[in-house]
């Protein structure tokens, strides 16, 4: 039976604001793919990011413009990924067929993956960038969370660390440069955070500028974010970076995610599945697939005002795998 394609965009309010090396933001804007039949519906959502030079425009654009080979017979994720590059249009698509399959099988989309029964997990929970005041201040009112993830964004940087591991003593920390470091700054950026007990540094430097890292013996493990999209990248990282930070609107959806998380863990290299802010919808296939990994940073519902109904269902910083309801 062929299959309709409809797609809309989504307004969620951020609590507060979320503020990273490139900018701030109150609000997630995201976009919505539903696939029917008739009968069963499948759902993904994406969030376009400008820093891979999407627009939320331009991503409902692009999936608009499938809307003929969507209905075409015989459709699927395998044709999709010939048809799109990864990114997060195909990302909102991908996973809306892994719903609709789930839906219309009874099958369990984990089940189709091969994944293991889900468990509830501890994500990380962010902390926005700001100054070491403002750090410290929201540090200690997140302070009873087993794990934190602290945005950096560059000069003054050791003492946002500082401040943050005053704000919250027994937390883990996990730090995010989002590019902002630069080859000079890194040994004193490096010193801070052992200082600090980091325990992993997310993309210290630019995408198209991390030389710097080859051979670097950090004390620190470090892990790849804007550097890594696809299966394609993995092999020019080894060198620089010891983990990979997994995010479904990087790779294209929940189907590319599986085989570079494979490829990963073949090549020895730790394992993030992150996101980007987004609701519920975005975050519940991504939970699936971070069943084992080392870190898992799944917080985008955490850090909105307002979620989907139903959403995910959060207890603390410990995520529960999503219901048939949402998604899977």
């Amino acid at each position: 039976m062929a299959l309709s394609l409809t797609v809309a965009i989504e307004r969620f309010p951020i609590a507060g604001a979320f503020t990273i090396s490139r900018g701030s933001r109150t609000e997630a804007v995201v976009v919505t793919a539903t696939v029917t039949d008739g009968r069963a519906v499948g759902r993904g959502e994406c969030v376009p990011y400008a820093r891979y030079g999407e627009t939320v425009e331009g991503v409902v654009a692009v999936l608009e413009g499938l809307a003929g080979a969507v209905a075409d017979p015989g459709f699927d994720r395998a044709r999709l990924a010939t048809l799109l590059p990864a990114g997060a249009a195909r990302n909102a698509l991908d996973c809306a067929l892994w719903d609709y399959e789930a839906k219309r099988s009874g099958i369990p989309a984990r089940i189709a993956a091969g994944l293991d029964e889900p468990i509830p997990l501890v994500t990380a929970y962010t902390l926005s960038l700001g100054t070491p005041e403002t750090m410290l201040a929201a540090a200690r009112a997140a302070a009873s969370r087993p794990l934190l993830k602290v945005k950096l964004g560059g000069d003054g940087d050791p003492e946002r660390i500082a401040a943050v591991r005053e704000g919250a003593p027994e937390a883990r920390l996990i730090v995010d440069a989002n590019e902002a470091w630069r080859p000079e700054t890194l040994a004193d950026a490096l010193a801070a955070c052992v200082e600090a007990g980091v325990e992993l540094i997310e993309q210290p430097l630019p995408a198209d500028d991390d030389a710097a890292l080859i051979g670097l013996q950090s004390p620190i493990p470090l892990c790849a974010d804007e550097s890594l999209h696809t299966c394609e990248d993995l092999e020019a990282l080894t060198d620089r970076y010891a983990a990979v930070n997994v995010k479904l609107d990087k790779t294209g959806g929940l189907t590319e995610a599986l085989k570079l998380v494979r490829a990963a863990r073949r090549l020895r290299l730790r394992v993030m599945v992150g996101c980007m802010v987004g609701s519920s919808l975005a975050m519940a296939p991504a939970v699936l697939l971070a069943r084992d990994a080392d870190f898992v940073d799944l917080d985008g519902p955490l850090l909105l005002a307002r979620d989907r109904v139903p959403g995910l269902r959060y207890e603390g910083s410990q995520v529960y795998p999503p219901l048939p309801a949402l998604w899977g």
